[in-house]
């Protein structure tokens, strides 16, 4: 890849059950430089098996833009500001894109050590 030599980055899938912690979550995750951004989705329609039930409800959907760098404290951060018990939060790495927007979310997505 031509962002960087052995530079990867993801896309990390989320949802929370408003907009409100959407925002919050994604607020905090850039702020600290955990992602490079965050893409809000609102008005989600979920249908999961939650303690074998079957259940409905509305969501908002989050893709973070996040380097490999930046994934391990991404993660433990989205994980420890979510609300849910278990919360959908998955890390898909990006095979190949746009160069300029693949080096922009590894300048932009540091670890806090950075």
């Amino acid at each position: 890849m031509e962002h960087g030599e052995n530079s990867k980055v993801f896309l990390v899938y989320m949802t929370t059950p408003t907009q409100e912690e959407a925002l919050t979550l994604a607020r905090e995750l850039v702020r600290m430089r955990l992602a490079a951004g965050v893409n809000i989705v609102p008005g989600a329609q979920s249908v999961y098996r939650w303690k074998g039930e079957v259940h409905e409800a509305g969501e908002c959907l989050l893709v973070a833009q996040v380097s490999e760098a930046a994934l391990p404290d991404f993660m433990a951060k989205a994980r420890a500001l979510h609300s849910y018990e278990v919360p959908c939060v998955v890390a898909m790495p990006i095979a190949d894109g746009h160069q300029p927007f693949l080096r922009w979310i590894t300048e932009n997505s540091l670890p806090p050590t950075a």
